[in-house]
């Protein structure tokens, strides 16, 4: 599977070049659930179940109806392709030509969603949805999250602009067959961006959530809820 990492799992290159005007600023919340062991896989017997059509992903997204007063959804921002290149993370390069570009998981089917929380450019949780073999999943985002921890400290040349990067696993909750979970410090023009990504597969469906520490426990039970609930 090709995967295009430069922010991996929905952290693109849009992301990292609007880091300048974010803060450090986190805000409150209180996490979904306890945190335990992550990448814990499970003999699930829907393992071999079918994967969803995009059309059936997107409507398993969050909405916000969902998430509740002071979100809004964000529009869909067009794909940027400035020259991506990753310095001192060996394992990242080796994914693939296209690996530095930014972008989404390269799985058939997808739906995406942003919110912002109060307005706030810091205070954002992204949600990705995608279906493939629970095999391709476990495999490709096994693979890729493995990459990036792999390199406590790496830097990204967006166009013109240096990004410093720091990444260290994370605790997930006991969601799914298997998950993943990490915090990635972003550092750019003198102020530094904390993102939080956790991804929980579910037999053919993968849930990624990404942005705001806070906002991400919050809300990572809610969308896996959703997005596996029997239609």
């Amino acid at each position: 599977m090709r995967v295009r990492v430069a922010a991996a799992l929905g952290l693109t290159a849009v992301t990292i070049l609007a880091l300048p005007a974010c803060s450090t600023h986190t805000t409150e919340a209180k996490p979904a659930s306890t945190p335990s062991t992550q990448n814990r896989k499970s003999a699930s017997p829907s393992r071999n179940a079918a994967p969803l059509s995009s059309a059936a992903l997107k409507e398993r997204l969050l909405d916000v109806s969902d998430l509740g007063a002071g979100y809004a959804r964000k529009p869909e921002q067009p794909a940027h392709h400035d020259d991506v290149t990753v310095l001192g993370c060996p394992a990242l390069n080796g994914l693939g030509g296209d690996a530095a570009r930014g972008g989404s998981l390269d799985f058939p089917h997808r739906a995406k969603a942003t919110f912002a929380y109060g307005g706030g450019s810091d205070s954002e949780v992204s949600e990705e949805l995608y279906s493939d073999s629970a095999d391709k999943l476990s495999t490709g985002t096994g693979r890729i999250f493995e990459a990036m921890t792999g390199c406590p400290k790496y830097q990204v040349l967006v166009g013109g602009t240096a990004v410093d990067i720091a990444t260290q696993k994370s605790d997930s909750p006991r969601l799914g067959d298997e998950r993943w979970s990490q915090l990635m410090t972003f550092s750019a023009g003198g102020r530094d961006t904390v993102v939080k990504q956790t991804a929980v597969r579910d037999a053919s469906t993968l849930v990624v959530v990404s942005g705001s520490p806070a906002l991400v426990d919050q809300h990572l039970a809610q969308a896996h809820a959703k997005a596996t609930a029997a239609r």
